[in-house]
């Protein structure tokens, strides 16, 4: 499939922070950015962004409330066409919001169908929907299922797309502790599988460690700060590198961490 290319006026603003990645090859990157600004009255929510996204790599991006992480996961997405600067996706597609947006008038198969152009949706919906363990639950009313189950169905949906680029914002927020560890397992066996380059926008630095390959700090419209994470999954939240990066990035979101452990 062709890349999906936005380009507009250029700008040419000073950067400060992390450098710029180096010009990318449209055909190495699964999704490219430059230069992507966006503003809401005289307010810079993004500021002259670069960022890259290797193809299978699980990205994390993490920053304050109104810092512009959901802005920049709607730019990938080609929901917000009021952004400046260029934009390059590799192939289809696909988000999974913090509301799990289920049609509450379809039963839960007829929800991973909807808009699915592919010789037999049925079938393909049902696979992925067994890929997540709802499979007794295909007949189902959205409004009978669990936070989970909801969730989970809002996976199927996105992933039954075979998406290049797999967008979450803040997926799991509204789940409880127990039910978000299954989901971030469920996350990483189909990010395994499938192996779509992920972008998890997340409030939770703990998440962001548990499950990204790196972690992106979004500050003043740009950048600020990324850091690469090592270590094999699943991952222990109290491993000496985890612990040094959670301290690193909760400074980085202007946390003070003096005198927790």
């Amino acid at each position: 499939m062709a890349p999906r290319l936005r380009s507009v006026e250029n700008h040419r603003a000073e950067r400060v922070g992390v450098p710029a990645p180096a010009p990318a090859d449209l055909g190495a990157a699964t999704a490219s950015v430059r230069g992507l600004s966006r503003r809401f009255g005289d307010r810079a929510v993004l500021d002259d962004l670069d960022l890259d996204i290797a193809p299978g790599e699980f990205v994390a991006l993490i920053g304050r409330s109104g810092s512009g992480k959901s802005t920049l996961l709607r730019a990938l997405a080609g929901l917000d066409r009021s952004v400046t600067g260029e934009l390059t996706v590799n192939g289809t597609v696909a988000v999974a919001f913090q509301e799990p947006r289920l049609v509450p008038w379809k039963r839960v198969l007829a929800n991973v169908c909807l808009g699915l152009r592919v010789a037999d949706a049925r079938a393909a919906a049902g696979a992925a929907l067994a890929e997540v363990g709802l499979t007794e639950r295909a007949d189902a009313w959205p409004l009978t299922l669990s936070g989970g189950e909801a969730q989970r169905a809002s996976l199927a949906r996105a992933l039954v797309r075979e998406p290049r680029l797999l967008l979450l914002d803040e997926p799991f927020s509204a789940l409880d502790a127990l039910t978000t560890i299954t989901m971030h397992r469920l996350v990483v066996r189909l990010w395994a599988h499938h192996e779509p380059a992920v972008l998890l926008v997340t409030h939770d630095v703990d998440e962001a460690l548990t499950l990204a390959d790196r972690v992106l700090v979004l500050a003043g419209g740009r950048i600020g700060f990324s850091c690469r994470i090592e270590a094999p999954r699943p991952r222990d939240r109290n491993q000496p590198e985890l612990t040094a990066l959670r301290t690193r990035l909760l400074a980085e979101l202007g946390v003070d961490t003096e005198g927790t452990k």
